[in-house]
């Protein structure tokens, strides 16, 4: 049951969905949006809030989880563990109640204080929703919630062997489904890409991904990204000690380089995913050394095509950019904006609010929004100066990332969806 929090925000939901109301922009389509880089086009976001002030809604769940709320139009879509079972859910936008819950796979497993099997995001496109557990069962559904195929990877090529569990998303991009699992922790079996066919879940290709990467360095827990430059595109990987693009159609490597673990360490897994702008891809590994460099490269570019280096990054929150302005966190919750094509730092470090940090900053409506693990988001005005808008506390221990859409933000905290800002804010056109 859904706890309204403002009978006067629910009368604007019932406002919105029957035309009185409208407000423009782009869906939530996975984990770090419309162009999977943690910023959105939105505006008139909300800056201030609380459990008591501008929240539309919130949704009470039965587990906790580190994915992030999935948006397509009025529809959001949730991993969520209810018993033995991981389901899928799918929610009203505007009013937070559940509209129907779908079975994925079992929870069971290996699970931790930042990890259980409902980890992975969903992701959508073209009418459709897929989702993946912990275990490898891997589901499509159309968005009334008819299932559409279902694989389980883990029976299909092998258990996988991730130390504290598997929870990369999946990644879908012009008309395929990419999975990554790399590994090697627990598994002497091949790492891989997996291209899938999104209407049949037909394997396309599956491409084995080699590394130099000892003990628990094999193992990454990052999401596929997309490099785009003269009209072509590759897939970057991160994880293994390397940085790896490969070709969208056949899912053949194309380039490494070799310089995430420079000094062969056995515990550098990778959590945070690639930042990719352009041809540019920013590789975060276990805070140093982070790497920019370029894309499309041949062979063996170890060092090459490096841009710039920095020792300071993040080992959990993936960074974000504006093209011009790079922004990191850091577990400990230090701030820094550097130039993203030089790496010159503009400033920092600069500390936000007491706390660890695994959520990913969001970019948008010319403010970083910045989550805690203890559901504490620092709002900072977007620019080459910091300046701290406001510190907003809610309620939950907190992996997620935020979500924008239509003027409002998602937040998963604890085991609540949180609906933060009026349903259906007008938005500034700039009229």
């Amino acid at each position: 049951m859904v706890k309204t929090v403002s009978r006067a925000l629910v009368v604007a939901a019932l406002a919105v969905g029957m035309g009185l109301g409208s407000a423009s922009g782009a869906d939530w389509p996975n984990w770090r949006g419309p162009d999977e880089n943690g910023t959105s086009p939105e505006r008139n976001l909300p800056e201030r809030w609380s459990l008591t002030e501008n929240l539309a809604w919130t949704l009470p769940l039965p587990s906790a989880s580190g994915s992030t709320s999935i948006v397509a139009g009025d529809r959001i879509f949730l991993s969520v563990i209810d018993g033995d079972e991981v389901e899928l859910w799918c929610a009203d936008r505007r009013t937070g109640t559940v509209s129907w819950k779908r079975p994925v796979g079992p929870a069971e497993g290996h699970a931790h204080r930042k990890h259980n099997m409902s980890s992975p995001s969903p992701v959508t496109g073209d009418g459709r929703v897929f989702t993946m557990t912990g275990n490898g069962a891997l589901k499509a559904f159309s968005f009334e919630g008819k299932e559409l195929w279902a694989r389980d990877l883990q029976a299909d090529y092998g258990p996988f062997g991730t130390q504290w569990g598997y929870g990369s998303s999946p990644l879908l991009f012009d008309g395929t489904l990419y999975v990554q699992v790399l590994h090697g922790m627990k598994t002497d079996d091949p790492s891989y890409l997996l291209g899938l066919d999104p209407a049949s879940g037909k394997t396309r290709f599956h491409v084995e991904r080699p590394t130099p990467a000892r003990r628990e360095s094999p193992d990454s827990y990052t999401t596929p990204a997309v490099a785009r430059r003269d009209g072509k595109t590759e897939i970057i990987l991160t994880g293994g000690d390397l940085v790896t693009g490969h070709d969208p159609a056949t899912g053949k490597e194309l380039w490494r380089d070799d310089g995430l673990n420079p000094n062969r360490e056995g515990n550098y897994r990778i959590i945070a995913s690639a930042l990719v702008h352009d041809d540019i891809v920013v590789a975060s590994t276990r805070v140093k050394p982070m790497l920019a460099l370029r894309a499309f490269g041949k062979g063996d570019v170890t060092g090459k095509r490096r841009l710039w280096s920095f020792d300071r990054g993040p080992d959990v929150p993936t960074p974000t950019t504006d093209g011009t302005r790079l922004y990191v966190v850091t577990d400990k919750g230090i701030l820094w904006c550097l130039e993203l094509q030089t790496g010159k730092t503009i400033y920092g470090p600069q500390r936000l609010a007491v706390g660890t940090y695994s959520a990913s900053p969001l970019l948008a409506d010319g403010k970083l929004y910045i989550a805690n693990e203890d559901a504490v988001t620092s709002v900072i005005r977007a620019g080459s100066t910091f300046e701290l808008i406001a510190e907003n506390t809610l309620e939950g221990f907190t992996l997620s990332s935020f979500a924008a859409v239509q003027g409002q933000l998602f937040l998963r905290a604890g085991k609540t969806l949180y609906c933060i800002g009026k349903i259906g804010a007008p938005q500034d056109d700039g009229f």
